[in-house]
């Protein structure tokens, strides 16, 4: 979807881990399911086919109470760099996550979220800006844990 700058969300952490593992993070599911989403959330990914044209679907569970239905299709996939994908279910949106090495234990991860139009990505900013803080603090967390 062509895009102009009110259109997308970015953020971007330094994580510290090697590319590999950062990426492995994302492209094993019993591991994504440990850090995706924001803080408290639980995950259950009922098919997760890496590769374009390939399907994620997930119900997100909420620390309080609601179950969230995400279904998406993968649109590129190359291994420690890029991972996208078009959302098939509300809120509709394009994601590009991409790696990036710094070091050989310092990876760049980057969420690009791109939505249909201006409106719709500032109705969604000020939601999902600080929820993928909480999803790389997790991530980070994670992966301290398992070195």
């Amino acid at each position: 979807m062509e895009q102009s700058t009110d259109q997308v969300v970015l953020s971007a952490r330094i994580i510290t881990a090697p590319i590999n593992v950062v990426y492995d993070f994302f492209a094993n599911p019993a591991l994504l399911k440990t850090w995706w989403g924001p803080e408290g959330f639980t995950n259950t990914i009922h098919e997760f086919d890496l590769k374009p044209g390939g399907r994620w679907i997930l119900t997100m569970h909420g620390p309080e109470k609601g179950n969230y239905e995400n279904s998406s299709m993968f649109t590129q996939v190359v291994p420690n760099q890029l991972v996208a994908w078009t959302r098939l279910s509300q809120p509709l949106f394009d994601m590009e996550i991409s790696f990036e090495e710094i070091d050989n234990s310092r990876t760049r991860i980057s969420f690009k979220m791109i939505f249909a139009t201006a409106e719709e990505c500032e109705k969604m900013r000020k939601f999902v800006e600080p929820k993928n803080e909480e999803n790389f603090d997790r991530l980070q967390r994670v992966i301290d844990q398992q070195q």
